[in-house]
């Protein structure tokens, strides 16, 4: 716009005369002083020209003859007519104020004039500026949602780049199930006529089966004729049966004649009721005894430990190689089973009887693989009956295997793998095998399977006295014997 503001100070000058006046526009936080010039002292020789065409702040760009003109380009360019239009009725203006500025009257209102021109041309001077930021911001949005746009074409392509790869990888997992399919089918083909051979050969088998049954059948009618003829023959053969039951009979009367004989010395011999009486008569070598247990005539087994802390101990349970299976029922814990001179449990009724008739103490003998023995001892100990379930009742701990007692606490009952009297949901005697006073599993079981060698792994179902060495110990002897309290 300086072209504007240059005429506007050339027609001032013509209004004023020959004085130099100035004149101030205020064009936002910018403030624009204008000398006037004397245009009758400076008028050259020839006309004065002005020209008609629009100055540009900066050159335009060489556009391509055949290219569309942009909404942007079409805005200025209406523009730059209007300023030209503008342009226009200035110079018709100007030519009118020097045609009259003859008077220091038309002088003064040339200077009215020329500052509401100013005004105006300020105001156009706004509009343009204006309008070209209002151009810029459009523009700066056009170049905005070019990015995005160009982004989203970005994005799209990836996710196409994506499908790609997955619709590949999908295509090749769909070979591999084809061939996949193929070769099961060549399988299944392959069974099937295998399968129809085994039928063909199942059907011959059938066949030779019943022409043994035919053959079988026709000895067995030889047979029946055989038996009907020697049906006859068995007078004989009654009479000497009679005799043989005769003799047998006489027999019979001599065995009971001579049990009579033996029961009647043998009440005449001295029983012993434990060990511990039969250590204090005389006999203090370890092995197996008799005993008659209290309130029973039936002679027991027992081994006899003459030598350990003092002896008299009788031996109710004894675990040395692992060649007795101890996961038994209810039953074979109730009467007991193994052989006294080896692995055995000598019986809960047999251990109940015998606990009961006075205070008995309890030694748990233990030995490991390395040699090393320990033992717990229980200054009174006893179990109750078959109708309790066998409870146990321990107190007074001491010994070397551990600073606390491994034994379930009194009042716990027996349980095996088909009577399960536990406290745990789990049925201890089937997960940890063999028949124990199982409180909730509990920290030992010296009935579980024997397992040889020294193993670091945990086993559950291993014969474990926790408190001892903890869960990774293995046994390789145990012993569980009774003595009375005041031996």
């Amino acid at each position: 716009m300086g072209w504007l503001l240059w005429y506007l100070a050339a027609a001032i000058a013509v209004a004023s005369g020959s004085e130099r006046t100035q004149h101030q526009v205020q064009h936002g936080p910018c403030s624009y002083t204008f000398i006037l010039p004397e245009v009758d002292q400076c008028r050259p020789a020839g006309d004065f020209q002005v020209t008609n065409s629009l100055q540009q702040d900066s050159p335009t760009q060489q556009q391509s003859p055949h290219a569309e003109p942009t909404w942007q380009e079409r805005k200025l360019e209406s523009l730059e007519s209007a300023t030209e239009n503008n342009t226009q009725w200035l110079q018709k203006l100007e030519s009118y104020i020097q045609e009259n500025v003859r008077s220091e009257m038309e002088r003064n209102v040339i200077h009215t004039q020329t500052a509401t021109m100013l005004e105006i041309g300020t105001n156009l001077l706004s509009q343009s500026a204006e309008t070209t930021r209002k151009l810029t911001d459009v523009e700066t949005q056009v170049l905005n949602q070019t990015s995005r746009l160009e982004i989203q074409l970005l994005e799209y392509s990836l996710s196409t780049n994506r499908l790609e790869k997955q619709l590949l990888e999908q295509t090749r997992e769909v070979s591999r199930l084809n061939g996949r399919n193929s070769y099961l089918e060549h399988r299944l083909a392959a069974m099937d006529a295998r399968h129809s051979r085994e039928l063909k050969a199942i059907q011959q088998e059938k066949q030779h089966l019943l022409d043994q049954l035919d053959r079988q059948s026709h000895l067995v009618n030889l047979l029946e004729g055989e038996l009907a003829s020697s049906t006859r023959n068995s007078t004989l053969l009654q009479r000497q049966l009679a005799t043989l039951t005769e003799t047998v009979q006489q027999l019979l009367a001599m065995v009971s004649h001579y049990n009579d004989i033996s029961a009647s010395s043998e009440k005449e011999m001295v029983t012993f009721k434990d060990c511990a009486e039969i250590f204090k008569s005389g006999f203090t070598e370890s092995g197996i005894y008799n005993i008659h247990l209290p309130n029973s005539t039936q002679k027991t087994k027992v081994f006899c430990d003459m030598k350990t802390r003092g002896g008299g101990w009788t031996v109710f349970q004894h675990r040395l190689d692992g060649s007795v299976d101890f996961h038994r029922g209810w039953k074979d814990y109730k009467l007991g089973f193994g052989d006294p001179s080896g692995e055995h449990w000598l019986g809960n009724d047999v251990l109940h009887l015998l606990t009961t008739s006075k205070d008995y103490s309890l030694q748990v003998h233990l030995k490991d693989a390395e040699g090393h023995q320990a033992y717990s001892q229980y200054d009174h100990f006893y179990i109750d009956g078959e109708e309790k379930k066998y409870s146990i009742h321990v107190s007074g701990f001491s010994g070397t295997a551990g600073r606390t007692s491994s034994l379930g606490r009194s009042g716990t009952m027996f349980s095996t793998k088909d009577q399960d009297n536990d406290q745990c949901s789990c049925k201890c005697a089937q997960m940890a095998t063999g028949g124990w006073w199982f409180e909730a599993c509990g920290p030992s079981n010296l009935n579980g399977i024997y397992y040889s060698g020294n193993s670091n792994v945990v086993r559950y179902n291993s014969m474990k006295w926790y408190y001892w060495k903890g869960p990774s110990w293995i046994a390789a002897v145990t012993t569980m014997m009774v003595r009375p309290m005041d031996f």
